[in-house]
């Protein structure tokens, strides 16, 4: 995997596995173009609590929590038994427990899924297995400075 040094802006080589980003970037769930700020790698196993902020990918296997504002990515090697809280969810692996996300959540084939899904907006692609339930629930949005508009203001003429 290659990660960039922070401080010198270098490129360093690290392996996992015996394969390097470079592959796995082909397979990467991506969302937008956002940095990768720290792997899970395949074969690796986690137990445990996992809260971050930025991009977080993981290919092994996770039994425990995730809490983030954050992007939670996927690969298509992870197993996941987890309660997740993220802004956004991209998987392409399997994840059983509860899933709840600000923004949405990606299903890509062949994503496993047995959840609940809470989230304003779902995408699933043909060939995702998906068996849980499904909550969709507004997007957040913010109300124009003045507003009144659920305040409980009533306008009474005289």
């Amino acid at each position: 995997m290659w990660i960039k040094d922070k401080q010198d802006g270098k490129r360093q080589a690290v392996q996992s596995e015996g394969t390097e980003v470079e592959n796995l970037e082909a397979t990467v769930p991506r969302e937008g173009n956002e940095e990768i700020n720290a792997f899970v790698g395949k074969g690796v196993s986690f137990k445990g609590v996992i809260s971050y902020n930025g991009t977080v990918r993981i290919d092994g296997t996770l039994d425990g929590e995730i809490h983030t504002e954050g992007v939670l990515l996927v690969g298509e090697d992870a197993v996941l038994t987890a309660k997740i809280t993220a802004g956004t969810v991209v998987c392409k692996g399997k994840i059983t427990g509860d899933i709840s996300a600000r923004e949405k959540v990606k299903l890509r084939s062949p994503a496993v899924v047995n959840a609940g899904v809470k989230a304003p907006l779902i995408s699933m692609e043909e060939g995702v297995v998906f068996n849980g339930s499904l909550e969709m629930s507004q997007p957040a949005t913010r109300e124009p400075q003045g507003s009144t508009r659920g305040q409980g203001v009533k306008l009474v003429s005289s």
